[in-house]
């Protein structure tokens, strides 16, 4: 890692520079041989051992509580935020399974009764149960309250029926979070949350979706789907409060992949200046190319500022933070695709070539800007929140 000056800033403690180098080195020795996997064992059997090496080597203890074999009472999203900017920089699909573990598994971890926890979440820690989070419908994406998938209360039982689509570790996961409608109330109100296991009778992968980054995504059918009411996460109703709190969490760690990507950018496009001549001279000995370079380390820094807080803020008040997180996304994403472009553009013909360093980084980062709330989202979940602060507030009765 060129530049590591970041972790010295007062967002972190040594407990978080102590877990950085550690999957930096885990990183370093570990990813470049998985990484081969996706192309020996396919994309799934790559993740496969990828969440499992991970596992094996404590990590990702980042994705549960200490009861459960985690390393932090619960989230501490700055070590989520270290550690998906660390993988990102080295291996996409890395940081991918890492994050679909914390992700997954939100939901039980911050609504989960102590059955549940304790069924699921030490397997997830030890790499030994893929995880995976089921909102998104064919017309029901960013408005989450258009979902039609159902669940009906019957006996003991809930049975759902509906699609899911744009599902991460589809056709992959041990278990979902899945999201369903309970009653006829309308939008958010009557959304319930539950954990239905792979295998479940009336679970089916009806497709699955190649994207622009290999990873593994897919389209999930609930057929007359039986669920126990044991896997009812928090209470019927509840489902929108939960799904806003785990991406609450989760938010800030895409802006942290993005931040990954956009170094690992840096770092080719630096190297590519001092080394490639033209004219004479290197590309690094013309101003424009200098000019690049320092927009790319200025968006990077402030992304890293704006990441950093949102975590930061996350960890040490406990309380929402809806528009750091969202300030941090679109930021983010957003300046990482510009970096990468620029890096694109200084290798020039050779960043355009399939399986080129910066070319792969291409593709990685479009996802991003629309995922887990795409960009016109967060500058509308951020007008909201400023404009909330400039409303006229009641005066108390005297």
């Amino acid at each position: 890692m060129p530049d590591a000056s970041f972790l010295s800033w007062p967002f972190f403690h040594d407990s978080h520079r102590a877990f950085a180098a550690a999957l930096e080195s885990w990183s370093k020795e570990r990813l470049g041989e998985l990484g081969g996997d996706a192309h020996r064992a396919g994309m799934d059997g790559a993740v496969r051992r990828i969440v499992r090496e991970l596992g094996n080597a404590g990590l990702l203890g980042a994705c549960i509580p200490a009861a459960y074999g985690g390393r932090a009472e619960t989230f501490d999203v700055r070590g989520l935020c270290l550690a998906r900017e660390i993988l990102a920089r080295r291996d996409g699909l890395a940081d991918f399974a890492f994050a679909m573990q914390g992700l997954g598994s939100g939901a039980i971890t911050l609504f989960g009764n102590a059955a549940q926890r304790a069924r699921f979440l030490p397997a997830v820690g030890r790499g030994e149960a893929i995880a995976a989070f089921a909102i998104s419908e064919p017309q029901a994406g960013s408005d989450v309250g258009a979902m039609t998938t159902k669940a009906v209360h019957e006996g003991g039982d809930y049975i759902i029926d509906g699609a899911k689509t744009w599902i991460s570790n589809a056709g992959l996961a041990d278990f979902y979070t899945v999201f369903a409608r309970v009653g006829d109330e309308p939008g958010p109100k009557g959304i319930s949350a539950f954990v239905v296991e792979a295998g479940t009778p009336g679970l089916s992968v009806s497709q699955r979706i190649d994207v622009i980054a290999p990873h593994p995504l897919g389209a999930l059918a609930f057929s007359r789907c039986r669920v126990p009411e044991a896997n009812l996460l928090g209470k019927p109703g509840e489902g929108f409060k939960i799904a806003m709190s785990v991406l609450d969490v989760f938010r800030s760690t895409v802006a942290a992949a993005a931040l990954g990507f956009a170094r690992r950018a840096l770092d080719e496009a630096a190297r590519r200046a001092l080394e490639r001549r033209m004219f004479g001279k290197t590309l690094a000995d013309f101003q424009l190319t200098r000019a690049k370079i320092a927009d790319m380390a200025t968006a990077i820094d402030a992304a890293a500022l704006l990441t950093y807080r949102a975590a930061w803020v996350k960890d040490t008040t406990g309380g929402r933070v809806t528009r750091e997180a969202s300030m941090a996304k679109l930021f983010a994403t957003e300046q990482a695709q510009q970096v990468i472009d620029q890096a694109v553009q200084i290798f020039g013909g050779a960043g355009v070539v399939s399986g080129a360093t910066v070319e792969a980084l291409y593709r990685e980062i479009r996802a991003l800007r629309i995922y887990e709330g795409a960009s016109e989202v967060q500058k509308l979940v951020i007008a909201a929140n400023v404009l909330d602060d400039y409303k006229p507030k009641e005066l108390p009765l005297t």
